[in-house]
């Protein structure tokens, strides 16, 4: 299909990109690409105006500061997975970035155009949780933070307001910690079922600290904090694991559509939870 007619805009600056927001009757930022083109074809959006990100300087890019490593918004799903600094500082977000789409996809779509677009199905908002991640956005008032476990409200909905762009992803390191990112899909470029972002923290042989988030079990990305609290001070077992993961599924709120039930993900949440967290430890599961 072809999209409804649109203005599109090219800023060189940040400051135009967020006055172009401002002043228009609906507007849409364009980073990658690979979500909002589509539903643009399927006319399931119709702005009046394209703002484009590709010619704003200070958006893309990997950087330490203190003990944070901040990624800007417009740095490719590509570019996340190959960086050392995050592989070093941010070794789930790293393993997730690599599993998005397929190579086409990675190398165009953009950590921050996943997180703006709050998809439920995405990999990369539940991992931004699980990490503790802070969105900068800026907007006419300057700028602002919000944590990733704040940032998606609803289904395809942040807490953005329609002239703030989001700039760049801080998180805290968590060099050291045993990681996997476990998903169940159809095929391999397809949208997760179910997602496990998992980050675990070792002490003395056992579980010191864990964080689990999980995709596509509601609206938004879910942190399952009984399952973190669960697993701290558990020994690192298969058979602790998977009693600590028993109830993954509280709290969540799948739905049922053409690819599962909500019955199945909620096994799912409980079956890939304890996967993840054994992947990330090395524990053979039974």
């Amino acid at each position: 299909m072809i999209p409804v007619p649109f203005d599109y805009l090219r800023p060189a600056t940040l400051a135009e990109a967020v006055a172009a927001l401002g002043s228009a009757e609906e507007g849409k930022l364009l980073a990658g690409g690979q979500s909002l083109l589509p539903v643009l074809r399927l006319r399931l959006a119709a702005p009046t105006l394209l703002v484009d990100l590709g010619a704003v300087p200070g958006l893309r890019g990997v950087q330490l500061s203190g003990a944070d490593l901040v990624i800007g918004a417009m740095t490719t799903h590509a570019e996340v997975a190959a960086s050392d600094l995050v592989r070093e500082h941010a070794p789930l977000l790293a393993a997730a970035a690599a599993t998005v789409g397929d190579r086409q996809v990675r190398h165009r779509g953009t950590l921050g155009g996943s997180l703006a677009h709050a998809d439920p199905a995405a990999d990369l908002p539940a991992v931004a949780a699980a990490l503790d991640a802070v969105c900068v956005v800026a907007g006419p008032s300057g700028r602002r933070s919000i944590p990733a476990a704040d940032f998606a409200v609803d289904l395809f909905t942040t807490a953005l307001a329609p002239d703030e762009v989001l700039v760049e992803v801080r998180l805290p390191s968590t060099a050291g910690w045993a990681v996997h990112y476990e998903k169940f899909h159809r095929t391999a470029q397809s949208w997760a079922i179910v997602g496990v972002a998992a980050a675990v923290r070792r002490d003395n042989g056992g579980i010191g600290a864990a964080r689990v988030a999980l995709t596509n079990v509601g609206p938004v990305p879910h942190r399952a904090r009984g399952v973190e609290e669960a697993l701290a001070g558990a020994p690192a077992t298969a058979e602790a694991i998977a009693t600590a993961c028993a109830g993954a599924a509280e709290g969540t709120d799948p739905v049922d559509d053409l690819t599962a039930s909500a019955r199945y993900r909620r096994e799912l949440a409980r079956v890939l939870s304890t996967r993840a967290v054994c992947r990330a430890l090395g524990v053979r599961a039974d």
